[in-house]
């Protein structure tokens, strides 16, 4: 990837919102149900809205369950809620008399925490929804309907030089201006002074963080909140007509991105060391493209984000990374470590007395030229919404710098929002993450019923799942409901023949780019035949061997350099499914006992092989597992039915719950508990191991 001449492509333009109000729905709505309609479109449009920002409220008369009586409450979204999917529940309920008596106990900026503490003193109804530190600017205001949102567009008015004299411009004076201030109470006795200074304002711009407006009704508040973004998104758009983005382009998208991606991720992760390992995130949209590729993109990306809420999803700035130096793995770990050290310097020149202590110091944000963005976090879904927003930031410095220069949050206001003590609170409420967080799984033969059964269990665990499977379709049905239960973040799907290099190769690479590496390989993909000896054909012997024991080699293989990366973070795991037949001699199966043999004696090899990189390497030997099984759908069944004589039916499925010692049938779950609790930390200190799950077979007794 080699600089080019200077390119000034035509700058992405803001999307311009439009009402979606529907009359005749809203006209069947009570009026919470018109605030939960308003704050849900407004939150399901992201050119409104960020994901998880902005809160609106509704002043509404109420009957106090105590007295009787008719008492204004204040509707707000509470803290942590999501205005685009929340529901009802997700408000909090305050009585408003009680809000504005607060002020009472309101000295000054230092009683900003001590204020929040109040809010639950004046919940309704006992509702549980703890309140947001926004409240005071709702509760503060005199207007039934309050919207604060900060989409792009407002931002980048919000966060230039040049925002306040735009603002002005563009609104006439109709929408005010106020500098920044930390999001709490006093920011709200700042909003409700300014506007009773003010008197004919619509709405402010909150320099740094958005905009706050008001109307008499659920829809005027939302007409009047569209418009205001539209006439941004379109004052902007003006600005930025035959302009360069960021000083323009200087270096090209690279056409193979993806696969570079593919390569640095796990490379990165696996430098990433800290409590917990952590999921990447990749995105190559025209936004990172743009802003990676630029003239400005060094200069803009040291300064870090204006947004509060980008910021604390993004950090204090993303790491840079020159594309070409990253074959290099000495140039990542000194890079790695660099940004470990800038961000422990940030954190010791801004602590206070009181601060918590520090947190993981690894980057979020990694940008690349001509690659694209690539995020980091403890979860999928963290991961992906850091990389959303950080291109809300690009959107951002670039409608900035159209109208002045972008200004980023000031590094100690930064800082207080980090750590502030009110947002460690919240973090330390929230539950344990689920034991397998943060890990990556790959399954073959993820269509079938043990191949399903095993992703859904380390899905339940919070692991990462990639389903591979010969049969495309198949996968990608199972994958739509892994992602209906557990949800699309966590889940992706790849078609692949296991006896195909060329796809197995592509398979590790998806997993790579989508989730940022691999921790756990389960090598599922199988066949069964059965054929007396003189039957056995050599195209049934080969396919046999070119499945089970060279399509278990060639995961390994390609596995292989993903897991060892792990080795500084507690090691990976790899856990081939066998079978009885593996150590059990079986007539008429000559072909598939050998080859399951074959694999099994691979599992060993490569116990022996791993240990020194901390992969461990174990074996699942079912048994007869018929139930959910696509194996037995085949020829397997009446093969096998023929050679015990007896009927391919219910009959088939007796005699092996009667031939087992303990007389119970063997299910999908069955071998996936097992498989996880090798897969996992639990096991961590077994390798070499088999384990029997055949409800007991004294033929396959390890000797």
């Amino acid at each position: 990837m080699n600089a080019q001449t200077a390119i000034a492509p035509a700058a992405i333009p803001f999307a311009v919102p439009a009402s979606r109000w529907d009359d005749a729905h809203a006209a069947t709505l009570t009026p919470a149900e018109l605030l939960l309609y308003r704050s849900n479109l407004l939150g399901s449009d992201l050119t409104v809205t960020n994901f998880g920002g902005g809160n609106t409220s509704a002043k509404l008369a109420e009957v106090d369950p105590l007295t009787g009586q008719s008492v204004e409450v204040l509707w707000v979204k509470g803290s942590g809620g999501d205005i685009g999917s929340m529901r009802l529940d997700g408000f909090a309920t305050l009585y408003q008399d009680k809000l504005l008596a607060l002020e009472t106990h309101y000295a000054g900026p230092d009683d900003d925490d001590k204020m929040v503490g109040f809010l639950p003193h004046c919940t309704f109804n006992l509702n549980a929804r703890a309140a947001s530190i926004d409240t005071p600017l709702h509760s503060l205001l005199p207007f039934a309907h309050v919207d604060h949102v900060h989409p792009d567009a407002i931002i980048a008015l919000a966060a230039s030089s040049g925002g306040e004299a735009a603002t002005r411009e563009l609104w006439g004076g109709r929408i005010g201006w106020l500098g920044w201030k930390r999001p709490g109470y006093t920011l709200g006795v700042m909003l409700r002074d300014y506007v009773r200074a003010n008197p004919g304002v619509e709405g402010v711009m909150l320099a740094g963080h958005g905009i706050i407006c008001w109307a008499d009704s659920a829809k005027a508040c939302y007409e009047h909140t569209v418009r205001l973004i539209a006439d941004a998104a379109e004052y902007l758009n003006a600005r930025l007509v035959g302009r360069p983005a960021f000083g323009g382009q200087v270096v090209a998208p690279a056409p193979d991105r993806a696969a570079i991606a593919a390569d640095l991720m796990p490379r990165l992760r696996a430098l990433m060391t800290g409590a917990r390992r952590k999921v990447g995130h990749f995105s190559d949209d025209a936004e990172a493209l743009e802003f990676s590729g630029s003239a400005d993109f060094v200069r803009l990306a040291a300064l870090g984000t204006s947004c509060p809420d980008h910021f604390l999803r993004t950090k204090i700035a993303p790491l840079t990374l020159d594309a070409e130096r990253l074959q290099d793995d000495a140039y990542l770990a000194d890079q790695i470590a660099a940004y470990r050290a800038l961000y422990a310097a940030y954190y010791e020149r801004c602590k206070r007395a009181n601060s918590p202590a520090m947190r993981d110091p690894n980057p979020v944000v990694v940008l690349v030229s001509g690659v694209g963005r690539i995020t980091f976090a403890a979860d999928k879904t963290t991961a992906r919404l850091a990389g959303e927003f950080y291109g809300n930031a690009i959107n951002v410095m670039r409608g900035a710098e159209a109208i002045g220069d972008y200004i980023a949050l000031d590094e100690q206001e930064a800082f207080d929002i980090e750590y502030w003590l009110l947002e460690e609170a919240k973090l330390q409420r929230m539950p344990a993450p689920k034991p397998m967080v943060g890990r990556i799984a790959l399954v073959t033969g993820g269509a079938g019923g043990i191949g399903a059964a095993t992703a859904a269990r380390l899905l339940r665990e919070g692991a990462c799942v990639l389903l591979a499977d010969r049969d495309g379709d198949a996968v990608e049905q199972v994958r739509a409901g892994f992602a209906r239960q557990f949800g699309a973040d966590v889940v992706r799907a790849a078609t692949c023949d296991v006896t195909d290099e060329a796809q197995v190769a592509a398979a590790f690479a998806t997993c790579a780019r989508e989730f940022g590496g691999l921790d756990m390989l389960v090598a599922n993909a199988g066949i069964a035949s059965s054929a007396a000896i003189e039957q056995t054909t050599v195209e049934l012997w080969n396919r046999n061997f070119d499945v089970l024991a060279q399509g278990y080699f060639l995961t390994a293989k390609h596995a292989w350099p993903l897991l060892k990366r792990m080795k500084q973070q507690g090691g990976a795991s790899v856990v081939f499914i066998g079978s009885k037949n593996a150590v059990a001699a079986a007539a008429g199966a000559s072909a598939y006992a050998s080859a399951k043999a074959a694999a099994n004696h691979l599992a060993r090899c490569l116990a022996l092989e791993g240990a020194p990189d901390g992969i461990r390497v174990n074996v699942v030997n079912p048994d007869a597992v018929i139930r959910g099984s696509r194996i037995w759908d085949g020829d397997w069944r009446k093969e096998r039915a023929g050679t015990h004589g007896i009927d391919p039916g219910a009959e088939l499925e007796e005699h092996y719950r009667q031939r087992s010692m303990l007389k119970r049938d063997v299910l999908p779950e069955d071998i996936a508990e097992a498989a996880c609790w090798l897969a996992g930390d639990l096991s961590s200190k077994s390798t070499g191991n088999m384990i029997n799950v055949d409800a007991g077979n004294a033929q396959a007794f390890t000797r």
